[in-house]
């Protein structure tokens, strides 16, 4: 097993219904690579971890009346995860690939004033998760000319 332990910075958890047939579908279907499972005495997944490039994503079982899967929320979701692909992988690809594993598309892959080219899917579940790859560099000015917004480090 690769190290469990992650330096400073954030990841996501997901809370399912079915974890154990979420964490497999994430794989199969996004690419999200197996870093650990912890069964329980009765073999349920108490908690998982899975990796993207650097970033991780906690996959775990509906733990609370505040962990819900968006299954057991009326398909509601209060946040939802961005998934940065490389710079040169395809995005169409990898949407597709998506697609026929069984995620919804809920927008297809189209490039973005910014110079993103991003797709939205769900899951089986109901999480909505959003992918996108670098296409174009653009500087601040450049996106901003381009979307008519305006761009700052700070709100003040």
């Amino acid at each position: 097993m690769t190290d469990a332990y992650r330096s400073k910075g954030l990841s996501s958890a997901v809370s399912y219904q079915d974890p154990k047939a979420a964490f497999r579908w994430l794989e199969a279907a996004f690419g999200f690579e197996p870093l650990f499972v912890i069964l329980d005495s009765d073999g349920n997944l108490a908690h998982s971890e899975m990796t993207y490039g650097d970033s991780v994503v906690m996959v775990g079982s509906e733990w609370s009346e505040d962990h819900k899967s968006p299954r057991s929320v009326g398909g509601k979701n209060t946040q939802s995860v961005h998934v940065q692909l490389a710079e040169g992988e395809d995005i169409d690809a990898h949407c597709a690939h998506a697609r026929a594993a069984g995620a919804t598309i809920l927008t297809e892959p189209q490039t973005q004033f910014y110079g993103d080219r991003t797709y939205r899917a769900k899951d089986p579940e109901g999480h909505i998760w959003t992918f996108g790859v670098t296409v174009q560099r653009m500087t601040p000015e450049e996106w901003d000319k381009a979307s008519g917004l305006t761009t700052r480090t700070r709100l003040d």
